[in-house]
């Protein structure tokens, strides 16, 4: 089982790739199984189902993580970050509404299970979807 220090760890680099925006290092992070808890959605299963979401993702957004504090249990096995992602709403992701360049500023919690090789086996993101409704606009 990872350590605290290394969950920790795993977590800070895996919000730096993504501010980076290296998507195959996430990826590589992640367990092949993979589950990906989605706010007001489904669960998806699998790091190439998480491929296509982070493809959705960077065509429809741009976001950068601002203030990450992370977080993980003494065992290692659980982990959490909270911080603020600023973005651009670029394009339309239906259901939602239309996009025009919109900017936000939201909190989000995420929330982690991490394997004993120290891969990432769970992402659990949430955030206030009404406030980022408000902020688009819609």
């Amino acid at each position: 089982m990872p350590s605290r220090q290394e969950t920790e760890s795993l977590i800070t680099r895996y919000y730096d790739c993504f501010n980076r925006g290296d998507r195959e290092a996430m990826l590589a992070m992640l367990d092949e199984n993979v589950a990906h808890d989605i706010n007001h959605g489904e669960t998806e299963t699998g790091r190439e189902v998480f491929r296509t979401f982070l493809e959705r993702m960077d065509r429809c957004y741009a976001e950068q993580v601002e203030d990450l504090v992370v977080f993980a249990n003494e065992t290692g096995d659980r982990g959490s970050a909270e911080f603020f992602i600023r973005g651009s709403y670029l394009a339309t992701d239906a259901p939602l509404p239309e996009a025009s360049g919109q900017t936000y500023h939201l909190r989000v919690g995420a929330f982690f299970d991490v394997a004993e090789d120290g891969c990432i086996l769970r992402v659990t993101n949430y955030y206030n979807l009404a406030e980022w409704l408000r902020q688009i606009g819609a």
